[in-house]
């Protein structure tokens, strides 16, 4: 259903317009980055959590990340439009138009990063500017040019518990680079078996990545299986460092066993069902790891 460009917009439309631009910012996608900053925050907070400033803090977040969500969908809507998965977006259906995309994007991030700035502390804000940034100017035109933007794009996606932790200490240390470090890992074998599944859409849209460059997958599967190893040595430092115990070891050894498996089972054999595995175990991998660290905080 399109909405007129001309005129006033009709109030039956309403709801439905601020259904077109809530989907500009990926609510699914971005609620993990909310949970994985409200995961820095508390995992960072050393005496009774503030209730106000974590709600600052998540509402701020959530702003950012939409605003980033809307600026790259404005960059990539001619990608969009040839990808099947992607056909339905605001912007290739024609429901948006760039412009209203553009400065609703802006919008949500001057707001978000005031939020964070004048609500919570002025280096949660300077972190989560360095998320928008990166991923707007840095990662979305790198997507175009070379598979290497995944291992790029993953920076800026690492970066919300960094986010939570400043939040928290007003300062960053280890224990934040141990954070940013399990996220950062933990992407590109979920990504990779993701473009993997929908590799069909990514070379139909002309984009270098590696799944679309890889005929028989065997550098995508490797790429994902040596990602996946890292993370197990990576998963296993917040004992090292005062932020999980003996506990958080034995989950943590075990979920990045199994996360190894499932992308050597992947690299074995590179069938839709095995990526499909891996993609799901990646799912289940990071709120197990990020609640047994909370439970360990907790007791």
């Amino acid at each position: 259903m399109s909405v007129p460009r001309t005129g006033t917009v009709p109030l039956v439309a309403a709801p439905l317009r601020a259904a077109h631009f809530l989907a500009l910012t990926k609510p699914r996608l971005n609620s993990l980055v909310v949970a994985s900053t409200g995961v820095g925050y508390w995992l960072g907070a050393t005496g009774p959590l503030d209730l106000l400033v974590i709600l600052h803090l998540l509402v701020g977040t959530a702003l950012v990340a939409g605003s980033a969500a809307a600026l790259n969908q404005v960059e990539e809507r001619e990608i969009d439009a040839r990808m099947a998965r992607t056909q339905a977006r605001p912007l290739p259906a024609n429901r948006v138009t760039p412009l209203e995309a553009r400065l609703f994007g802006a919008l949500l991030g001057v707001v978000g990063l005031l939020e964070l700035t004048l609500r919570v502390h002025p280096l949660a804000a300077a972190v989560a500017l360095a998320t928008l940034l990166s991923y707007v100017w840095i990662y979305t035109p790198l997507k175009r040019r070379t598979w290497w933007a995944t291992v790029v794009g993953a920076v800026p996606g690492a970066l919300p518990p960094v986010i939570g932790w400043a939040a928290a200490r007003g300062a960053l240390g280890v224990e934040a680079l141990v954070l940013f470090g399990i996220l950062f890992f933990w992407q590109i074998p979920h990504f990779h078996a993701l473009s993997w599944l929908y590799r069909d859409d990514y070379i139909r849209a002309g984009l270098p990545l590696l799944a679309a460059c890889d005929p028989d997958g065997q550098r995508t599967a490797r790429h994902a299986l040596g990602f996946a190893a890292a993370l197990v040595p990576v998963s296993l430092t917040p004992a090292l460092v005062g932020l999980g115990g003996n506990g958080y070891l034995v989950v943590a050894a075990l979920l990045g066993g199994l996360f190894v498996l499932l992308a050597a089972l992947f690299l074995q054999r590179r069938t839709e069902r095995r990526a499909r595995s891996l993609f799901v175990g990646s799912l289940i991998y990071l709120p197990v790891v990020w609640s047994a660290l909370l439970m360990e905080r907790m007791l």
